[in-house]
């Protein structure tokens, strides 16, 4: 619409701004809006569209999570232990600034970005347009809930343990993990030990493709996600990592075992098949998140105001040592092969997105870091160990919870192969259309 001047980029930045201030109030998904930084580069965005010129992204108003930096703007990591404004963009703000993008604002996260709900003493509660009784997830939670309201097209999520995945699901999106380093980290490269990455939360696997197209050193990821996959193998499985005490629930088995019957439709071979998970690999994937916890509260200028569940995760991560962290990231390797090793036979792995819906607003608030992780890893079992072998895995909306909540499958692909993930996800959405669905508070 902007390329064909059926709209301007200053009157669609008036329609996210307008929604925001009449949704926003209630979900929290922004901890800040830049209206004023906005238009004018929604302004300028117009002139270069006026002048004939064409990006991917020209004038498009996209919010960013407020772990990642823009320049002039605080980076809060939803926390009043912040530092000053940055002075420069991070790299995947700059390029996709260089696509044209007008940021709308930065999006809530929980305090230090360390869970699958978005709530802090400093910023507040982020609630799910959905059910607003509930979170959207997190740590991406804000840019979930924003996309899904309707106040912004597309967000910039991260995903340390599933940060993108599970929020996506719950706000009825198409989320992207990309293979790690896809999508720059810079200024936080190797954030939370390898374990963390950059990608698109996205209405459509059309914009998470065009996304990846801007932002990553590759390209070709939309004609990808508009080729037809293929035949392909796919191994659907529900395994958790040994060590986490869980259950799928009716809803979110439904999504598998009805996504895993119309693939078979599709034409795709589907099989029942667990990878290979390390006996492990929880022990593997929290140590490098409670180091990294605590590496990145040393950089805080006023740790002491950290709420005291954040402190005592941070305690628990000073305790893994530089040596013991060296020899973890050098197992890394081997638990990669054990859980790949399934990709000699199949091209896909399908699992639920996550194990339950959501939580409550407030169910966390008295809980330490120790039981809050216990409650929190029942519901979202199946993300962290793909944060640990670094590979691509997406998450595909598919239909609602008891709550009105929305479920998703997760796709999981071998190493550097989103192109499949996109082109499956493509052709799921093709015959099963999610982009018209709209939540409550919207």
């Amino acid at each position: 619409m902007l390329a064909d001047g059926t709209v301007t980029a200053p009157a669609l930045l008036d329609v996210y701004l307008d929604r925001i201030g009449r949704f926003d109030p209630e979900l929290r998904s922004y901890r800040v809006v830049l209206a004023d930084t906005a238009r004018e580069h929604a302004a300028i965005a117009q002139a270069r569209l006026d002048a004939g010129e064409r990006l991917p992204l020209l004038g498009v108003p996209i919010a960013i999570k407020d772990d990642v930096d823009i320049a002039g703007q605080v980076t809060a990591f939803g926390t009043s232990a912040h530092g000053a404004a940055r002075t420069t963009d991070a790299e995947v703000v700059r390029r996709l600034r260089e696509a044209g993008a007008v940021f709308v604002g930065k999006t809530a996260v929980p305090e230090m970005t360390l869970w699958p709900f978005a709530e802090t003493t400093t910023f507040g509660a982020t609630r799910n347009p959905w059910n607003t009784d509930y979170t959207p997830g997190g740590s991406s939670g804000g840019s979930a809930a924003a996309v899904a309201a309707g106040l912004a097209s597309m967000a910039l999520g991260s995903d340390g343990m599933g940060s993108i995945r599970i929020p996506s699901t719950w706000c009825g999106l198409f989320g992207l993990k990309p293979q790690r380093d896809r999508v720059p980290l810079a200024p936080h490269d190797g954030a939370w030990n390898g374990l963390t990455v950059n990608g698109p939360i996205a209405r459509t696997v059309e914009d998470a493709a065009r996304f990846l197209d801007v932002t990553s050193d590759d390209s070709g990821f939309v004609r990808a996600a508009a080729k037809e996959p293929g035949t392909l193998r796919i191994a659907v499985s529900a395994r958790v990592l040994l060590g986490v005490v869980t259950r799928v629930g009716v809803h979110q088995r439904a999504a598998m075992e009805e996504s895993a019957a119309l693939l078979r439709e599709l034409g795709h071979q589907v099989v029942v098949r667990d990878p290979d998970y390390p006996s492990t690999a929880i022990s593997h994937a929290l140590s490098r998140y409670f180091r990294g916890a605590y590496d990145d509260v040393q950089t805080l200028p006023h740790p002491e105001r950290l709420e005291a569940r954040t402190r005592n995760f941070a305690r628990i991560g000073s305790l893994i040592s530089d040596e013991r962290m060296k020899r973890i990231r050098e197992a890394e390797s081997e638990l990669a092969e054990r859980v790949q090793s399934i990709y000699d036979d199949v091209d896909v792995v399908l699992t639920p997105g996550t194990a339950l819906g959501p939580s409550r607003i407030g169910a966390y608030q008295r809980r330490g870091a120790v039981s809050t992780l216990a409650l929190v890893a029942a519901r979202v079992p199946f993300q962290a160990v793909f944060n640990a072998t670094g590979q691509p895995a997406a998450v595909v909306p598919w239909g609602l919870d008891g709550n009105g909540v929305p479920t998703s499958i997760q796709l999981v692909g071998r190493p550097f192969d989103e192109a499949t993930l996109l082109s499956l996800s493509a052709q799921i959405e093709k015959v099963r259309p999610w982009v018209q669905r709209r939540p409550t508070v919207s």
